[in-house]
């Protein structure tokens, strides 16, 4: 059986991240009891990440090794990973399905072999692997998961996704990948090997802003999800909306360039955006 690199087998850094997300999964919004289990879906999705994108060696072999351990939290058997022994705890309580977890996988799996894509649907595809699961997930250890509401998630979580992958152009063309899709790119007659270059450019700040509406389009639907939503797990939709809106703030600010440095919303800016974003009905 493979084993997971040293890097990837750190529980304690992994959730430690948790408090340095963006849009942080736990918030303290949601009740305690519920809080651990997003803690222990966290770990898993940050340790699917960070195999497929800092492990040495055979990425395709260590991403077996963690479906076998899928294999075990779900059959009933012993995990080896600390962080995949408190994921089983979380899927026999909270009934999880497991479709949800293999879908992360598979998005770590295409990271191996696809670095661009063509099409705005396509990227849309890969966010149904890479960010949807979460939402689903979150909604189904509160409880409150049915198929409207799966599908208002869905386009929130592909938003906050699309997001990550506006503040991160630098970073992930270090990879060799490029998330914003080649159609567009040519559109606003760019070339994607050459984007870079061009980050000054106004082609380039056009063709960002049109990422950008289509993305707050995605994360305005947040809206219509936390109206469906009781309480305290109603008010976190919303705040991730918000924080969505505020890091779309600070990108058209700096004019969409983050390939020399990456664009995360000041802690003021978040603020802001969440008290506007509670004053609309």
């Amino acid at each position: 059986m493979t084993s997971a690199p040293p890097a990837a087998l750190d529980a304690a850094a992994i959730r430690a991240q948790a408090r340095e997300e963006n849009f942080p999964v736990a918030s303290r919004l949601f009740p305690r009891d519920v809080r651990r289990h997003l803690v222990n879906v966290y770990g898993f999705a940050r340790l699917v990440d960070d195999i497929g994108d800092e492990a040495t060696g055979d990425r395709q072999a260590i991403l077996d090794w963690l479906s076998s351990e899928l294999d075990e939290a779900f059959g009933g058997g012993s995990p080896s990973h600390p962080l995949m022994v408190a994921l089983a705890e979380t899927v026999r309580e909270r009934s999880l399905p497991r479709a949800p977890f293999d879908r992360l996988v598979e998005a770590n799996r295409q990271d191996q072999v696809v670095g661009r894509y063509e099409t705005f649907d396509a990227l849309r595809a890969y966010c149904a692997l890479s960010a949807n699961p979460v939402g689903e997930l979150v909604l189904r250890i509160c409880r409150a998961w049915n198929p409207a509401r799966g599908a208002l998630s869905d386009d929130v979580c592909t938003g906050l996704q699309l997001v990550e992958f506006w503040q991160d152009l630098g970073e992930d063309a270090e990879k060799g990948r490029l998330y914003v899709p080649l159609e567009d790119v040519r559109r606003f007659d760019l070339s994607p090997d050459d984007l870079a270059s061009a980050a000054d450019s106004a082609a380039f700040v056009a063709l960002m802003r049109f990422e950008a509406e289509r993305t707050r389009a995605l994360l305005a639907r947040g809206r219509e999800l936390s109206r469906s939503l009781r309480g305290r797990v109603g008010l976190a939709v919303r705040l991730y909306t918000a924080g969505g809106l505020a890091a779309l703030g600070d990108l058209e600010q700096r004019r969409f360039d983050t390939f020399a440095t990456n664009a995360r919303a000041a802690r003021w800016r978040r603020a802001w955006m969440a008290a506007k974003e509670l004053s609309r009905r």
